[in-house]
């Protein structure tokens, strides 16, 4: 070995972790995170108590009326929310530990968990660019450049760039709104995405998509991705074991708290689940789904359920095949992404917490970086989902300018559930479209 090379086993001296990274590198990037999350963490934690992560006092509220034995779908928090738990009772059983906490100290914690989770989000979504930036010999005359792989340390800028796109995603308005109201869909987002992405994992591969999706019963959109990679022309056999640990998962989750709550759970699968009323205004802004969108035009209901089912059917074959395409051609990525965008469109009801998915979305649009379109365009996502459109679809309604304010009041207001569908088509269309493109333009470049 000469002088300057660092082998991976290695640990130099001077401050110095395997890789020749500095030790001072990863708190540094932790401090940045924590620097910049602090003024939106402090903003929703300083609120009013009655305005203050409303939806984790649903959880913990569900958790209480579990451990005094109460029924757990017939409480509301307290006024002015008024909110039931709509979850299903396994998620009453999990919530019980946030009851045993103080409110204070369940707040610090599932802030806390929230970025832990974003992390894990962040981490798996941009893992091809962050792969890249931390590789060794990505510099000038490296392996990018066709030149020898030189073995090099690796450079500091892998856990910057970390802290960059955490801090990014972190003000994206679905994830601003995950530390507002204090929501779990984060969590799910990583718990399905670590069971697809993980190289290794240490549980059974499956596990944690059941575990989703029978706290939240959205996330069982992997269940059908899995059944449509798993079977059929082209499957993969270890998509089938995984569809059947997942439901397998999923199913027992879901009978225990028969066993455990029985009234409960009878109450939630046979009455409360049945009243959509329970989840809130479906025509309200924040809910971005087709189906809310639908509603927004105050056509008869009849005509509303029979285009929302047809919508359903169309956007879900067509994304569900691009998952699929997307998948056996190498981009997984990509079909997580597809997946996870079903899972806002074809619910009944999506609020802009619940599309968490587009950090996912983002990771997969930019890839490893070097193609300078991608990473514009996942620039330009971003910036659509940090500012609050619908909103100001509500301000031009409110302004009642006539034919403007009925018209484009109305298709601003659905902005993030219209952009949704523009990113289904930007991922199973015009990425693959782009990637062969820049294939080629590579390749043009390249002396003969």
């Amino acid at each position: 070995m000469t002088s300057g090379e660092v082998s991976v086993g290695d640990r130099p001296a001077g401050g110095r972790v395997a890789g020749g990274r500095p030790v001072w590198v990863w708190p540094l990037a932790l401090l940045i995170v924590a620097a910049a999350a602090a003024p939106l963490v402090l903003h929703w934690l300083g609120n009013p108590d009655d305005q203050r992560l409303v939806d984790l006092d649903v959880y913990r509220t569900g958790g209480e009326m579990v451990l005094s034995g109460r029924p757990v779908y017939d409480f509301f928090t307290p006024a002015p929310q008024l909110l039931p738990f709509t979850y299903p009772p396994i998620a009453a059983l999990l919530a019980a530990p946030l009851a045993a906490m103080s409110w204070p100290a369940a707040q610090w914690v599932w802030t806390a968990g929230i970025f832990a989770t974003l992390v894990v989000t962040v981490g798996y979504g941009f893992r091809e660019a962050l792969a890249r930036i931390g590789r060794p010999g990505t510099a000038a005359g490296g392996p990018e450049r066709g030149g020898p792989v030189p073995r090099v340390p690796r450079p500091v800028w892998m856990p910057l760039a970390f802290a960059f796109l955490t801090v990014a995603c972190t003000y994206l308005m679905p994830i601003r709104d995950q530390v507002r109201f204090g929501q779990v869909d984060i969590l799910l987002v990583a718990l399905c995405l670590a069971d697809c992405a993980a190289r290794r994992p240490v549980w059974p591969r499956g596990m944690l998509i059941g575990l989703a999706t029978a706290v939240k019963l959205t996330p069982g959109v992997f269940l059908i991705y899995l059944l449509v990679t798993g079977f059929g022309p082209g499957a993969r056999e270890e998509q089938r074991r995984t569809f059947f640990m997942a439901a397998f998962t999923a199913a027992l989750l879901t009978l225990l708290p028969f066993l455990v709550i029985p009234a409960d759970a009878a109450d939630f699968w046979f009455r409360a689940l049945l009243d959509p009323e329970r989840l809130g205004s479906n025509a309200a802004t924040t809910n971005q789904s087709m189906r809310g969108m639908l509603i927004r035009l105050y056509l008869p209901d009849t005509l509303t359920g029979l285009i929302w089912v047809a919508l359903v059917a169309v956007v879900g074959r067509y994304g569900f095949l691009h998952a699929r395409r997307a998948l056996l051609g190498g981009d997984a990525p990509t079909a997580f992404a597809l997946v996870g965008l079903m899972a806002v469109l074809l619910s009944p009801v999506a609020w802009i917490h619940h599309l968490a998915w587009v950090v996912v979305v983002l990771g997969a649009i930019a890839g490893d970086g070097r193609d300078p379109v991608r990473v514009r365009v996942a620039a330009g996502v971003w910036l659509y989902y940090v500012v609050p459109i619908p909103w100001w679809g509500v301000a031009i309604r409110a302004a009642e300018i006539p034919v403007v304010s009925p018209v484009l009041g109305k298709i601003v207001q659905n902005a993030f559930g219209l952009g949704a569908l523009g990113l289904v088509w930007l991922l199973g269309v015009w990425l693959p479209r782009r990637r062969e493109a820049f294939r080629e333009e590579a390749l043009r470049a390249v002396p003969s």
